[in-house]
């Protein structure tokens, strides 16, 4: 097994808007989106990152060799709890799974 980012060509977290967060995994070949994705199960990524699996929602985008993970922030943007207001921390989580 090897490190997500060691596979994937980039991985990024952003805003989905002020109340959920996206993570995508980019990859360069069909082949590598079919090992990130077996690797990556949505109840695997949901209880990494100590989510309820029934919030964690999973999308495979073979033309574009992207896989994608959707999930409810924490906090609302920019509220006073809110400690990454762009969600763009989160994908540095995801780097050291095993895939």
């Amino acid at each position: 097994m090897t490190e997500l980012r060691a596979v994937a060509r980039r991985i990024r977290s952003k805003n989905a808007g002020p109340f959920w967060i996206t993570i995508d995994v980019f990859c360069d070949s069909p082949d590598v989106l079919a090992r990130v994705a077996a690797g990556l199960p949505a109840e695997r990524v949901a209880d990494y990152l100590q989510l309820d699996a029934s919030q964690l929602k999973r999308f495979e985008m073979p033309g574009l060799n992207v896989l994608k993970f959707s999930f409810p922030r924490p906090y609302t943007q920019g509220s006073l709890r809110d400690r990454d207001m762009h969600g763009a921390q989160v994908a540095l989580l995801l780097e050291t799974l095993q895939v």
